[in-house]
């Protein structure tokens, strides 16, 4: 009952202060994020240290975290600005030129999960900022779009809600019994179906893009939001461990909370890409 009250008391100020950043405008958002992107990169790059052979410059890994963010964030301001990506870039030279004078047990594989970090981390919480900012007209003018950030965390948590009581209620074949044998194919219908009404209202209160459009965007987010939490499950029992950590209690790391949305925001840019070139 204990650990139940702690876990519903962090579920809510976390849903609150993650809508209420979004919601806030293009600081409060880019404040956020860029703290979000700190945290799950210094708490993957510690998972990844614990490995034998692995020494991955985590103050590093963690600055270019930010800096990617920073960029995405700036050029979605000012998209004529394109030097803005130079000093991110400078950032993973040195990853790579510092290695050869540190002189390391495995610079291999501190090339590989330093590269790892950025892309599996940091570069989707970036992406963040392709959907928050849209162009307005052919002038380098950008605004802020707080609801398609947002829609991803909302089909997520739809998703999941749906999926955990359809789950309960009529689960019986595993969708993945290998990795995560908890989940079942009746519980991804079923959330999957929850997030499609949850498309048709947001459908009705924010008309930025067609019915259809919000169905397809809430059904990519919820196959690759599925994807990306076995991923997740997979790397977690590859370490043997239960949660990436314990920031948020009774919820695990900051990789725990966002699995889903890690492999959902790049799906979800491709997916509205797409859109525009039809």
């Amino acid at each position: 009952m204990k650990n139940f009250i702690q876990r519903a008391i962090t579920g809510i100020i976390f849903v609150a202060v993650l809508i209420g950043c979004i919601i806030g405008g293009p600081l409060s958002f880019g404040a956020l994020f860029c703290l979000i992107s700190a945290l799950a990169t210094a708490e993957f790059c510690h998972l990844m240290n614990q490995q034998e052979g692995v020494q991955v410059n985590r103050n590093i890994c963690v600055l270019g975290s930010v800096a990617l963010f920073l960029c995405f964030f700036f050029y979605g301001m000012n998209p004529a600005e394109t030097g803005i990506f130079i000093p991110y870039l400078a950032i993973l030279i040195y990853l790579f030129i510092s290695e050869l004078y540190l002189k390391k047990q495995n610079p291999i594989n501190n090339w590989a999960y330093a590269m790892f970090s950025q892309l599996y981390v940091a570069l989707p919480f970036a992406l963040l900022n392709v959907l928050a900012f849209q162009s307005i007209g052919t002038e380098s003018i950008s605004q802020y779009l707080f609801i398609l950030p947002l829609s991803i965390f909302i089909f997520n948590w739809v998703n999941d809600t749906g999926a955990y009581c359809t789950g309960m209620l009529l689960g019986k074949h595993p969708l993945f019994k290998r990795i995560s044998p908890k989940k079942s194919w009746e519980g991804s219908i079923g959330g999957c179906v929850f997030s499609i009404a949850a498309a048709f209202a947001l459908a009705h209160f924010f008309p930025i893009l067609s019915t259809a459009a919000w169905v397809g965007l809430g059904i990519t987010v919820v196959i690759f939001g599925t994807w990306g939490d076995l991923a997740e499950s997979l790397m977690k029992r590859q370490l043997g461990i239960k949660d990436s950590g314990n920031i948020l209690p009774g919820h695990g790391g900051m990789l725990d909370r966002f699995d889903s949305a890690i492999m959902a925001i790049p799906a979800a840019v491709v997916y509205l890409y797409v859109l525009t070139l039809c």
